[in-house]
């Protein structure tokens, strides 16, 4: 009965490794495919390398060139946007205290 039992754990031996070696492998083969770039992805290099000639507006997010842009930032820095009305403050100010408080107090319903 010896030797039965020693084929059975040689067997279950070279079972094993067979299965480890074959996980072991396959983990490298997705790795190198995952660690490849995108083909459209532009390199930094290049990126870093172009000028930029459009821009888009911060008031309404229309395309605009470098002139108006320009332009733009200057009228901004001149006139700066018109305050909001009091009570209007005073309302969103409250609403972000809801907010918080409904997400630690789901509970509650204010």
């Amino acid at each position: 009965m010896g030797r039965v039992e020693a084929i059975k754990a040689i067997k279950l031996l070279g079972l094993i490794a067979t299965s480890a070696t074959l996980i072991v492998l396959s983990s490298y083969w997705r790795s190198a495919v995952i660690a490849l770039p995108l083909p459209e992805d532009i390199p930094e290099e290049i990126l870093r390398t172009q000028i930029i000639i459009e821009a888009r507006s911060p008031i309404d997010g229309k395309f605009l060139t470098a002139a108006e842009y320009a332009q733009l930032e200057a009228q901004l820095q001149e006139a700066p946007p018109r305050k909001l009305d009091p009570k209007i403050r005073e309302q969103i100010f409250l609403l972000r205290i809801r907010k918080t408080l409904l997400q630690f107090f789901p509970f509650l319903n204010l």
